[in-house]
């Protein structure tokens, strides 16, 4: 018998649930639809299989379906390229179900390569983020940009990273520091649900996910609507303790020898008020002991940095 995948029956089912027929472009027919969306027939037409095929897959059992069938339900659903590489991530997992891969402890530190380009982007704060949100690594900007969530009483200890999901959903603290802690929630959870899609035996993430899920309302009432995406570039409004108002545009970059690690580079507008400011927070973070080091400077007996030095 299959094994069915509960995420995939509810994936699904909230993406069909925004689609409407005139999305589709589909007559709406008389009478007094039961749905806010496409019904299953109208997404097995759409698609080009049967309504029996598709029910099963809706179901939650995605074994043996061909990417061609799953590139047909992502098209008939109109799915981003987010969407439609959770939906892949989904498919792989049920086709080798007893696969678990080697997962990396949760704070594994950044090398001292790693490090060493971070810090060498001196002029704008940049940290690193992996797959669960931990903030693994910083320049000095960067630690003295985010003292708050290095500080905040949701780190579960000194040595282990904090977590930036932690932060937004478990500390009041997180809504004095963004601007859009809407934004900032909807977008911290659609990275985890991406996340979780591309590493189901993650135990860390797991804790994580079931933790938020456990002490937050609002965390678990996100989670439960499916939303996926990865975080690329944008703009973001943090207010900072100590400068004020900061309006950054950052960019996120994946480093190939380091994969599941992404850099996250804040930058101001030449000139501007964030700018100036910039320059006030360089200053504040001289004096300030923004770092977490060991008796070694930092480094572990492998001349390794150590995650806790955020």
């Amino acid at each position: 018998m299959a094994l069915k995948d509960e995420r995939v029956r509810d994936f699904l089912a909230t993406r069909r649930a925004k689609i409407t027929p005139d999305l589709a472009g589909l007559p709406r027919g008389s009478g007094v639809r039961r749905v806010p969306g496409l019904r299953r027939e109208e997404v097995a037409i759409l698609s080009g299989v049967s309504v029996d095929y598709y029910t099963r897959i809706e179901k939650g059992d995605l074994s043996g379906v061909s990417d061609e069938i799953l590139d047909a339900i992502a098209r008939a659903l109109q799915f981003d390229e987010d969407e439609r590489a959770y939906l892949y991530d989904l498919a792989r997992t049920a086709r080798r179900p007893s696969r678990a891969p080697r997962q990396r402890r949760a704070s594994a530190p950044v090398s001292q390569q790693v490090q060493l380009l971070i810090d060498s982007m001196a002029a704008m704060p940049v940290i690193a983020i992996n797959r669960r949100l931990d903030l693994v690594a910083a320049n000095a900007l960067g630690r003295a940009l985010f003292d708050v969530v290095r500080t905040s009483p949701t780190r579960r200890s000194a040595a282990s990273p904090p977590n930036i999901a932690a932060f937004i959903f478990l500390d009041p603290g997180a809504e004095d520091f963004y601007a859009d802690l809407d934004d900032a929630a909807a977008t911290s959870v659609r990275i985890l649900r991406t996340q979780a899609g591309a590493t189901p035996h993650d135990a860390e993430l797991t804790r994580l996910i079931g933790e938020l899920s456990t002490r937050s309302p609002e965390f678990s009432a996100r989670w439960a609507a499916h939303d996926v995406g990865i975080h690329r570039s944008g703009a973001k409004v943090l207010r900072h303790h100590g400068v004020g108002e900061l309006t950054l545009g950052f960019e996120e970059l994946a480093l190939e020898s380091a994969p599941g690690l992404r850099l996250s580079a804040y930058v101001a507008e030449p000139h501007s008020p964030t700018a100036e400011r910039l320059q006030l927070l360089a200053a504040w973070a001289a004096t300030e002991d923004t770092g977490v080091r060991d008796a070694d400077g930092g480094r572990d007996a492998d001349g390794v940095r150590d995650a806790a030095r955020f």
